[in-house]
């Protein structure tokens, strides 16, 4: 039985219990094997959870680069809009985005600490490559966002208001957001020339 293996299975009771709620002996069951295996890989409970954690939070950040890398080609609304999108539809389906999400609001009290430490720099890297992207424009119109970098940090408001409604209260009322709130969003950080020809 592999450290890979284990990490698999817990992951899924993590997401399904949270971090209090997942029972090692369960985790250990699903892998067919005992309990004290589980410590051959792992100090303890805390140490399997974070770095289940640590995997899913660079996974993640690997997912949202790559979205961005593979619509490079659209245009720099759609891009951003789209991302939002996919966000929501990726919470729906999967179990990764849901534990990410839930885990980055709602750490265990014990383990706060712990868990900031992989959120923040996860943030700031998603506002710095933001930044680049918003500074760089689009093919068609050039430099078309005021300030880069605080239309970086306006977008990731958006992004954990659409994450935690979300989490709250479901795709359906996350989506309703989402609609509203992009098009104030949009023709904020837009130039006005930009704007009043789109």
């Amino acid at each position: 039985m592999t450290a890979a293996k284990i990490k698999q299975s817990a992951l899924a009771h993590f997401a399904k219990n949270g971090y209090e709620g997942a029972s090692l002996k369960h985790i250990a069951d699903d892998c067919g094997i005992k309990k004290p295996s589980i410590y051959a890989h792992f100090t303890s409970k805390q140490d399997l959870f974070l770095q289940v954690l640590q995997d899913v939070f660079e996974r993640q950040e690997e997912a949202m680069v790559a979205y961005f890398l593979d619509h490079a080609d659209w245009p720099l609304e759609q891009q951003l809009h789209g991302f939002l999108e996919s966000r929501l539809q990726a919470y729906r389906v999967d179990d990764e985005v849901q534990f990410f999400l839930r885990m980055a609001f709602f750490p265990p009290s014990t383990l706060y600490e712990e868990v900031m430490g992989m959120v923040y720099p996860l943030l700031d890297n998603q506002e710095q490559n933001l930044s680049k992207l918003l500074a760089a424009g689009c093919p068609v119109h050039g430099r078309i966002i005021r300030s880069p970098r605080n239309a970086a940090i306006a977008y990731m408001t958006l992004l954990d208001g659409i994450h935690l409604e979300a989490v709250y209260g479901g795709e359906e009322r996350a989506s309703r957001r989402l609609v509203a709130s992009w098009p104030v969003y949009w023709l904020g950080v837009t130039k006005q020339k930009y704007n009043s020809r789109s």
